[in-house]
């Protein structure tokens, strides 16, 4: 008896959570706002709360699956004879619509039933625009295009002043994927890429005001791969698109420069107007939408989309370098910077190879090769450096120099000596002098003038060779082994200056062309004197390189006696 009142007290608790436990299984969304004004309610526990989350999810998700069944009456309204397909066509969408209503229509908080409201329209929605236009022939391509971008629309619009982030998501993402299907199955491809061109402006112009962005990947992909599907098909020959419509060039050409321009667009805004980092996604999608619209050109204007599409990289190298050099920073804007710049000198070496001669794109490429190397050095900016160094590269190999050098010193003879070989020796040896070595500079920087001081020497060297050889022919024949040895005494000459000029002007890198030269005399020595010489120029070649064997590691070394 003593323990009877403890008992009752226990029986009394016990009852009045069971009564709190029905109450909110019965009244879920009065908990749902007890719960946000009163952070703490008086009788609810926390399992009393995750019944009631538990039983708002179930009672949501049965609504989903009741206009899901809505649809499927829909469907079997649409199938029957009793009313026009077109009206029923009508209906459905309204349907559909209305379901990406009351997901904006739920509160901001509960981002879970408006993602599955959403969801809910968009899974009635596309099912029903692809049985309306390829089953039942109600919606022309163009219809059914224009109505999946009024959804984006429409759904963006609900969306925007609370910044619903799941329908903007839901409906870009399902209106992206029902258009590339779409534009596949029905063969009609340019009314859904124009589709797709508007989500994806859509989304640009929603990542400008800081709204939702992670949708964009999605989009881009869809119209990357319909605008690359309409070049696939329609560069193919024309018996394997007989089910295809003929298309005229501006439907082919526009698709591309309309997606390269928004991305252009999109970024120029963001990084020059808003100074913003330019974020990895826009690096790569603008890249590719660059080759989808070069593609186009040189695909369906062979006759002038070279030149054109050259000249038009050449503006564009231009604009990226002047915003490179104008308003972004080295360490500042290291991002844009250097992304900018990669494209300037991209752009460029592309301008220069579609829209001008093989001489021509030479002087171009040489003479920016100089201009960017004495800017890097003037200004202190490495990338500057690095760039003028791929363009003095490009500009070698365009000019045929490698091979020309590789003629001169180890290949068969005559050669002949081109413009361009010319034009590009010049510049190697600008940028050669120009690269001056300070006391504290890294090995990075030494390494970058290694480069044009090899092609400069290499170019004397061939050069001195054509030359001596041309004044021995004004005398005699030249033979094998007066050639063999031609070449052992000029490579031994420009060993010993090279050494010498690296010695007294503190150039590492010549230095080490130096060595590298009488590497080279040793090889030649094996595979070329002693297999083709007479035994006076054999003897000839190893006396000088013996002196040269010598006299380099001496002459290396003779800035550093006291």
């Amino acid at each position: 008896m003593n323990d009877l009142p403890g008992t009752l007290d226990q029986l009394t608790a016990r009852l009045e959570t069971l009564e709190q436990r029905v109450y909110v299984l019965e009244h879920p969304s009065a908990v749902f706002q007890e719960s946000e004004t009163n952070p703490a309610p008086i009788h609810a526990t926390v399992e009393d709360r995750s019944f009631a989350q538990a039983g708002g999810l179930f009672s949501v998700a049965g609504r989903a699956m009741l206009g899901i069944a809505g649809a499927y009456v829909l469907r079997a309204v649409a199938e029957s004879t009793s009313l026009p397909k077109l009206a029923v066509a009508a209906i459905a969408i309204a349907y559909a619509v209305l379901w990406l209503v009351w997901a904006v229509r739920v509160k901001a908080a509960n981002w879970v039933p408006s993602a599955i409201y959403a969801g809910t329209s968009a899974v009635i929605l596309a099912p029903m625009l692809w049985e309306l236009t390829l089953s039942f022939k109600v919606l022309a391509p163009s219809a059914t295009a224009a109505i999946l971008t009024a959804f984006v629309l429409a759904a963006s619009a609900l969306a925007w002043k609370r910044n619903l982030t799941p329908v903007f998501w839901v409906a870009n993402a399902t209106a992206a994927a029902a258009a590339l299907a779409l534009a596949i199955a029905t063969h009609q491809l340019i009314p859904f890429i124009g589709a797709l061109l508007l989500l994806v402006l859509t989304c640009e112009f929603a990542a400008k005001l800081n709204r939702e962005s992670t949708v964009r990947p999605l989009v881009a992909v869809a119209a990357d791969l319909a605008i690359w599907a309409l070049i696939f098909i329609y560069a193919g020959p024309q018996n394997a698109r007989v089910d295809y419509p003929t298309l005229g060039t501006t439907a082919l050409l526009a698709p591309g420069g309309v997606l390269f321009l928004i991305y252009a667009a999109s970024i120029a805004v963001r990084t020059i107007l808003h100074g913003q980092k330019i974020a990895v996604f826009e690096t790569f999608q603008s890249v590719i939408a660059f080759l989808l619209a070069a593609s186009s050109v040189l695909y369906f204007e062979p006759r002038f989309g070279a030149t054109g599409l050259g000249v038009a990289c050449l503006f564009l190298a231009a604009a990226c370098y002047s915003l490179v050099l104008a308003m972004f920073r080295e360490f500042s804007a290291g991002r844009n910077y250097q992304i900018f710049a990669a494209w300037g000198t991209s752009l460029l070496l592309a301008g220069s190879i579609l829209c001008l001669p093989s001489f021509g794109g030479t002087l171009c490429l040489g003479l920016a090769a100089i201009s960017f190397t004495l800017l890097g050095i003037r200004l202190n900016r490495l990338t500057l450096q690095v760039h003028g160094l791929v363009l003095l590269v490009a500009a070698t190999i365009l000019s045929g120099l490698p091979g020309y050098v590789f003629q001169a010193l180890a290949g068969t003879l005559p050669i002949t000596l081109t413009a361009g070989v010319c034009v590009a020796s010049g510049c190697a040896l600008v940028c050669c002098a120009a690269g001056k070595h300070a006391v504290e500079e890294t090995s990075v920087r030494h390494s970058l003038h290694l480069v044009p001081a090899a092609l400069a020497v290499c170019a004397v060297a061939a050069l001195l060779v054509q030359g001596m050889l041309f004044l021995v022919a004004l005398r005699i024949a030249p033979d094998v082994y007066h050639v063999a040895f031609i070449r052992t005494l000029t490579c031994c000459a420009v060993a010993l200056a090279v050494a010498f000029a690296g010695s007294h002007l503190h150039r590492l890198e010549l230095t080490r062309i130096a060595y590298a030269a009488v590497a080279f005399v040793a090889a030649k020595l094996v595979f070329e004197d002693l297999r083709h010489g007479h035994f006076e120029f054999i003897a000839a070649s190893i006396f000088l390189f013996a002196i040269t064997l010598i006299a380099v590691p001496r002459l290396a070394r003779a800035s550093q006696r006291p």
